[in-house]
């Protein structure tokens, strides 16, 4: 008797009630899943080899960029944003990064000495909404494999929240890590080998990372808060194949335009309902002291009538 297989996706033929649930509706943690194995695809050199000889037929020069364009475009939305917090000697730091400079910041992983890189996710909750899944992971994992300047496994723990969009594509559209700690292990094979040489002991005791991030991937971080704003004009330079100078100038005249030029129109809505109510609390005012000047009046009439009246009867 055979047992069925042991995929979580396996689908049953024999019908609705023995079939697993879709991976992308219903499990969206199989995304992750997909991104483990492209990266490590990407990690590979028989993978880079054929990307750089298909860019190279092309005329691509740089292969390395397109292949993690790709990489952003098939697993992260277009107008995605990426977020990281983490904890470092001189306080707590935040960035946030856009879609355009996604790519490059998983490609400043590798260029730090890192081999392989994949998340590993444990007892994560989702969420459905109308138009979006949302994945809570208080126990994740990024699992960074070092191979310079020393053989080290990074183990770097945080919480995870990803969004989704929820549909057949199923991209990010936000990556939230908070870092919360970090390990650095390194094989005792190593330790035995240099147990006699206490310079390299003491290199080996050194970290290589912070909070598990190289200094590439700070640097970069630190440089994404000056290049963020710059979007703008980076977008309008690869649009309209302007020069730097006139693409400044451009988002500098519309910026100038939408200053100058508010919107007036309902600013002036409510003074003009505010004059109405001026006016019309103003015209009650007057009607009723016109009506308490007539009905002093109107006394006036009657105590005068009747002075006269008790006059003549006195006479």
């Amino acid at each position: 008797m055979s047992s069925a297989p042991h995929d979580p996706f396996y689908s049953s033929p024999f019908g609705p009630f023995y079939r697993r649930h879709t991976p992308y509706m219903v499990q969206p943690e199989y995304r992750i899943y997909e991104m483990n194995k492209r990266l490590q695809a990407r990690s590979e050199p028989s993978d880079f080899l054929e990307a750089s000889k298909i860019a190279n037929m092309c005329g691509f020069e740089d292969s390395d960029n397109l292949w993690w364009d790709a990489f952003a475009t098939e697993f992260f939305e277009d107008d995605a944003t990426l977020t990281l917090s983490f904890c470092l000697e001189d306080g707590p730091k935040r960035y946030t990064i856009g879609r355009t400079l996604i790519p490059r910041y998983f490609s400043t992983v590798f260029e730090g000495g890192v081999t392989d890189l994949y998340y590993i996710l444990k007892h994560s909750k989702e969420s459905y909404h109308n138009s979006s899944i949302t994945v809570d992971c208080d126990q994740c994992t990024m699992v960074t494999q070092h191979g310079k300047p020393m053989f080290t496994k990074v183990c770097t723990e945080g919480r995870l929240i990803l969004e989704f969009t929820f549909d057949d594509l199923m991209r990010i559209k936000t990556w939230h890590f908070t870092i919360r700690q970090y390990r650095e292990l390194v094989p005792r094979s190593i330790l035995a080998m240099h147990a006699q040489d206490p310079q390299v002991l003491e290199q080996l005791s050194k970290n290589i990372t912070r909070m598990g991030l190289t200094n590439f991937t700070l640097n970069y971080l630190r440089l994404c808060v000056i290049l963020e704003p710059m979007q703008e004009l980076m977008s309008r330079h690869k649009t309209y194949n302007l020069s730097p100078r006139d693409c400044l100038k451009t988002c500098l005249f519309q910026k100038w335009q939408r200053m100058v030029a508010p919107p007036a129109e309902p600013t002036r809505q409510p003074t003009t309902k505010r004059r109405k109510r001026k006016n019309s609390t103003s015209s009650t005012s007057n009607s009723s002291a016109g009506n308490n000047a007539n009905s002093t009046n109107s006394k006036k009439k009657s105590a005068a009538a009747n002075l006269s009246l008790s006059s003549q009867v006195s006479i």
